[in-house]
């Protein structure tokens, strides 16, 4: 059985821009083998993208954190499946 995950990225996308939405991290989970981040939207809710473990990582490196900073409160560009 394959998942289709969401897309997620810690710069403005160069491509597409109508198609993508701006959020804030709350939170970053692993679930089911798989990343869950958790994003307040620019309406107020918190909605929950799914993700590889290797995009993650990818995201994470991306935000250029000191060592000691959280990620938590950081903006990013996301699309839902089948947005």
């Amino acid at each position: 059985m394959t998942m289709t995950h969401d897309r997620i990225h810690a710069r403005k996308p160069t491509h597409d821009l109508e198609r993508w939405s701006v959020g804030t991290i709350e939170s970053i989970t692993d679930r089911d083998g798989h990343c869950v981040f958790e994003v307040r939207t620019a309406a107020g809710e918190t909605i929950e993208l799914v993700v590889t473990t290797a995009i993650r990582e990818l995201v994470l490196r991306r935000l250029d954190l000191a060592d000691d900073e959280s990620p938590i409160g950081s903006r990013v560009w996301y699309r839902q499946h089948g947005g």
